[in-house]
């Protein structure tokens, strides 16, 4: 198996303090951003847009675990910094360039996703028409994203006590962000930004490694700006674009709405069925399930804040009961950002047989950034898996986990069935619509993969718990699919 890059980068990590014993600290380094600063044209920057297109990947949506995250076209994409308020606008629009692997870009040849993030000092939002919906999740991905821009990467530096050193024509300076990233500026002679090497933390990764090179440096009004911006995460591929459109000391006009200052996670209870629960209250729900001596938990998901506002809640819901199994759908990120947060319990995680390994490897990589809930409690995490099926039971209740087969969204793919109470948990196959709304003109793949995964087994579904939005009656399901 591949070595990840975030293991690499900490294999590395005794060399380069024998090499930061020997680097300069200071003035020499500051000496070299100051140059840097004045040949790029950044001295009197405050704020900086620039605007291409080319290709993205979808960073955690692989649909295998281990392989290259999936591709998308980039119809058109644009970012705005704000160097003097922290903050930073992001719009693009994309399209998937392969059919499969996950992500909410529409399946292939249906459609495009437009979006829109934001971020000012420690709040991240994105924008859902007028909408501004906090996302907490994207804070360190976007300050990462604004301080390791070709200008942003010189000012972070200036201010984080950087340590310089050279490797032939080129000056590598390498800082900290606390609490945030860790960066190396790769910087020529001429004083141009050519590459940043950085480390961020990751709910499911930990230490994420990220490259991204600038090339291509012309003059846009004063300023100098790379012409391309190619970028890898975690080992693979997530940026190459062109830049066409550079403009400076635009008024960003960010500014954080008061439902994201006010924003927190909350947890919507809902009873289902004797001893269980639906545990919605945000953009990813997850299904409290109580046995005879102890709790299954479908579903961790996104970051430690999350999870541990769903664990408070099962906690509250049965005190006397631990959580002993913690069931994972599949292995993108969003749906496996909590995993770190339920081992740091002592909670078992059952993955897919597919997964198991991945995770393995990927939740034994330090988070030391920004220690989560894993790192505090320096537990070592324990899996389980599942190989085409597997029951839990206590004799009188069962949970059994199935995969669902020939799925474009992902291999590894579990469902939750409770055949006494007629439930099925489910995530990403089957969002429910608006009640009444009619069928789309296409049924939608993921839908009809279920239905026929739904009937190989032999379910007798009544009720559909997703793991985005709301609860629906498995006839909704149906009729989506235009039966």
């Amino acid at each position: 198996m591949k070595l990840h890059v975030g293991l690499r980068w900490a294999l590395l990590a005794p060399a380069m303090l024998l090499l930061a014993a020997c680097a300069h600290r200071g003035e020499d380094a500051n000496a070299v951003l100051r140059h840097a600063d004045e040949a790029m044209g950044g001295v009197n920057l405050a704020t900086l847009r620039y605007a291409g297109s080319g290709s993205a990947n979808t960073f955690g949506q692989a649909y295998r675990p281990g392989m290259p995250w999936p591709r998308q076209n980039l119809t058109s994409f644009s970012r705005l910094v704000d160097y003097q308020n922290a903050a930073l606008r992001e719009d693009a629009v994309r399209t998937r360039a392969e059919p499969t692997g996950g992500g909410a870009l529409p399946l292939m040849g249906t459609g495009e996703q437009r979006t829109t993030g934001l971020l000012r000092g420690d709040k991240a939002w994105n924008l859902a028409g007028a909408t501004a919906v906090p996302a907490a999740l994207s804070v360190d991905g976007r300050v990462h994203d604004l301080w390791t821009t070709p200008h942003g990467v010189i000012k972070a530096a200036l201010r984080n006590n950087a340590i310089l050193r050279r490797e032939g024509a080129l000056s590598l300076v390498s800082f900290e962000q606390p609490g945030r990233f860790r960066a190396t500026a790769w910087i020529s002679a001429d004083g141009m930004v050519e590459r940043v090497e950085s480390v961020q933390p990751n709910p499911v990764l930990g230490d994420t490694a990220t490259v991204t090179i600038y090339s291509g440096y012309r003059d846009f009004g004063g300023v100098r700006f790379p012409t391309r911006i190619r970028q890898d995460m975690g080992g693979f591929a997530v940026l190459d674009m062109e830049v066409r459109e550079v403009q400076t000391n635009l008024p960003s006009g960010i500014e954080v709405p008061a439902e994201v200052l006010s924003a927190t996670e909350r947890v919507a209870v809902e009873k289902v069925a004797d001893g269980v629960w639906f545990l919605a209250g945000g953009s990813h729900n997850s299904v409290l399930i109580e046995m005879k001596d102890h709790l299954i938990l479908v579903e961790s998901p996104l970051y430690d804040a999350r999870a541990q506002a769903v664990l408070a809640q099962a906690r509250q819901l049965v005190p006397a009961k631990e959580i002993r199994y913690v069931i994972n759908s599949h292995h993108h990120f969003d749906h496996s950002g909590g995993l770190r947060t339920a081992a740091a319990t002592g909670a078992t995680l059952v993955t897919s047989d597919i997964a198991r390994p991945w995770f393995e490897m990927v939740l034994a990589n330090p988070n030391s950034i920004s220690p989560d809930a894993l790192a505090r409690s320096g537990r070592a995490p324990a899996l389980t898996s599942v190989d085409g099926q597997r029951t839990f039971t206590d004799g009188e209740r069962e949970v059994r986990v199935s995969m669902i087969q020939d799925s474009v969204h992902a291999q590894g793919f579990m469902m939750v069935w409770l055949p006494r109470e007629r439930l099925l948990v489910e995530a990403d196959a089957y969002t429910p619509g608006p009640p009444n709304a009619p069928p789309p003109a296409v049924p939608n793949a993921n839908q009809v993969v279920l239905v026929e995964n739904i009937e190989r087994m032999k379910m007798n579904v009544d009720r559909i718990l997703p793991l985005h939005g709301r609860i629906a009656q498995a006839s909704e399901l149906y009729r989506a699919i235009g039966r």
